[in-house]
């Protein structure tokens, strides 16, 4: 039987997805002022994101640890004052089968969802989608059953 693992939440950049502490930040520039096409730091890991990478054409998070940055009142408009760190908290599956990152605003407790990109980390996609399953809200050995 497959069992999730701590190791399964950690992102490429060797942080888990939960854990504290924020280091840099993605441009608070608004897209019109820096280009469609100017990169980013990231505001979670730190990693430089080319503007040329395959996935999207309008990034709105890091593709390797998938945390973002509160920017937007409404999509692309750059107009939140807020500027926080968004941490990836859920994956939504839409109608259409589509998985969408849930971002939680660290700053205003805001929640949005972002379409997942072409090159987002699959590992990081599927820590993500797994931690409610390794993280259940009670103990697995208290279900009626269980004899691991």
């Amino acid at each position: 039987m497959f069992t999730p693992t701590l190791q399964m939440m950690i992102c490429l950049s060797g942080v888990p997805l939960g854990a504290p502490g924020v280091f840099s930040h993605m441009s608070g520039k608004s897209r019109h002022d820096r280009g469609a096409s100017a990169g980013f730091t990231c505001i979670r890991c730190r990693a430089t994101i080319d503007p040329t990478r395959f996935g999207t054409r309008h990034r709105n998070h890091c593709p390797l640890c998938l945390w973002s940055r509160h920017l937007d009142e409404e999509p692309g408009d750059r107009r939140c004052a807020c500027r926080s760190p968004m941490e990836p908290v859920g994956i939504e599956v839409r109608q259409d089968d589509e998985w969408a990152i849930i971002h939680r605003c660290t700053g205003c407790s805001t929640l949005r969802t972002n379409r997942i990109a072409g090159d987002d980390s699959e590992l990081a996609l599927l820590g993500l989608a797994l931690r409610p399953l390794s993280r259940p809200p009670f103990p697995l050995d208290a279900l009626p059953g269980a004899n691991w």
